[in-house]
């Protein structure tokens, strides 16, 4: 029986399509079918995933190793990017692939979501638009999550910075409370447009303060001894939390491929995912061991705080990083908001659209800051982010997504079928980082308030 579905497409088109039969399919072709106004080129896309991976997590990366050590640290940070990559790897193939089934020239990652259901084996069908509100209420968890994380990081870093120079004994509560104020405005910001400038000054601060941190890390020869070389079991979910954390961006990735002029280079070998995903991890595994060779046991879980206060380029580290998050919470906020208001607007006459909306970013702030001043401490934050949010958008959901869709394609799983065995280790390990780094964060977090 062929049942009809409504999809939205990226491109903001609502299309009643059919769903095909795989000769259909094997005539239709989306990359040719896409209509993009000012598409990016395949550099253009690298810079963008780049962007949505490299922040302010590499600077967590000595914490990471602090927690593995010199060699699991290489080894398990390395494991985690050639997983992340095959994650991203089967969103996008399974993307691509539902659009051709959907003779649509692309899906966004909650339509490809629904999709999957859709169309996939007879007990998935009622858990398509489902799947959809899964994905939309991940990433608002995601997008927050990042946000109040992001809060407690500029905080932590005023912090050291202005007690240091003036002496203050401040809590971190209250620089939480002053960071949300300019928070207010730059929150407000609803063109995204506007958040152009923005996103490009906070890339340059950080690239900034990246360059600053390697002087200082190699300025003097580096001692080896007294490292460990491999972690407590304890800390392993630690380890694996903050590193999948640092690498995830798995929310730019699809709205990035479907803005692609050449999108059959994004997953080529060598292409935009292999290219990014080298990068990131040289310069994770690079900053991660040396960050931690250097401060051993006292590293931070923001190494610009390990550099010093007695040194005013030391110092400008702190701020930089600290600026460069500030200037680019818009551009997180703008995502979950957006979501929100499709979801929200009907509830509001058109005039009180503009109120309405002022409330609601208003409101989520408030709570952001309250949730962020009841947990203030860095680390353990960051740990449940990355077990919480990252290991279930980013690891889980599309194993879960190819794993749908080739259910019902014969042959698809392969010899034996390894791509089912593959699928089922690759889950415990989302499921592992999931179950036991929520824990151990909630645990380190209850125990710094007992």
């Amino acid at each position: 029986m062929i049942e009809e579905m409504e999809l939205k497409t990226t491109s903001g088109r609502n299309e009643s399509v059919l769903p095909t039969t795989m000769d259909d399919e094997d005539h239709y072709e989306p990359f040719r079918h896409r209509r993009v106004k000012k598409p990016s080129s395949t550099s253009g896309t690298i810079i963008h995933m780049l962007k949505g991976s490299l922040g302010t997590g590499i600077l967590a990366m000595p914490s990471a190793f602090r927690n593995g050590g010199l060699v699991f640290g290489l080894l398990g940070t390395t494991l985690v990017g050639v997983i992340y990559a095959h994650c991203v790897y089967l969103l996008v193939s399974t993307s691509q692939k539902s659009s051709k089934r959907m003779r649509v020239p692309q899906l966004g990652f909650s339509e490809t979501a629904q999709s999957v259901f859709q169309f996939g084996p007879h007990g998935t069908h009622r858990f398509a638009n489902v799947a959809k509100a899964y994905i939309d209420n991940s990433l608002l968890i995601v997008s927050f999550f990042s946000v109040c994380v992001y809060l407690i990081f500029i905080s932590t870093t005023l912090r050291g910075v202005i007690n240091s120079l003036t002496g203050l004994t401040w809590d971190t509560r209250i620089y939480i409370l002053l960071t949300a104020v300019p928070l207010i405005f730059v929150t407000q910001v609803r063109d995204l447009r506007y958040l152009v400038p923005f996103s490009a000054l906070a890339n340059t601060l950080i690239l900034f303060t990246f360059c600053i941190t390697l002087y200082y890390i190699f300025r003097e020869p580096i001692d080896l001894s007294g490292r460990q070389l491999f972690p407590e079991i304890t800390a392993l979910p630690s380890f694996f939390g903050t590193v999948v954390y640092a690498v995830e961006g798995i929310g730019v990735v699809l709205p990035v491929e479907n803005k692609m002029k050449h999108p059959e280079h994004f997953l080529a070998c060598p292409g935009v995912l292999g290219t990014v995903i080298t990068f990131i991890m040289l310069l994770y595994n690079v900053t991660g061991f040396f960050g931690y060779a250097r401060y051993g046991a006292s590293t931070e879980a923001n190494v610009t705080a390990n550099l010093g206060s007695d040194e005013v380029l030391a110092l400008s580290t702190q701020l930089l990083a600290a600026l460069a998050i500030l200037f680019s919470l818009g551009i997180y906020y703008y995502v979950p908001m957006d979501i929100m208001w499709r979801k929200a607007k009907h509830f509001f006459v058109p005039e009180r659209h503009n109120m309405a909306q002022i409330a609601i970013r208003f409101g989520i702030l408030l709570a952001l800051t309250a949730l962020a001043l009841g947990v203030p401490e860095l680390e353990p934050f960051i740990g449940l982010a990355g077990s919480i949010c990252s290991a279930t958008l980013g690891l889980l959901t599309p194993i879960m997504l190819d794993t749908v869709y080739r259910w019902s394609v014969q042959g698809s799983f392969g010899w034996y079928r390894w791509r089912l065995v593959k699928n089922c280790i690759l889950l415990a390990f989302g499921v592992f980082i999931l179950i036991s780094g929520t824990y151990f964060s909630i645990k380190d977090i209850v125990s710094i308030y007992s």
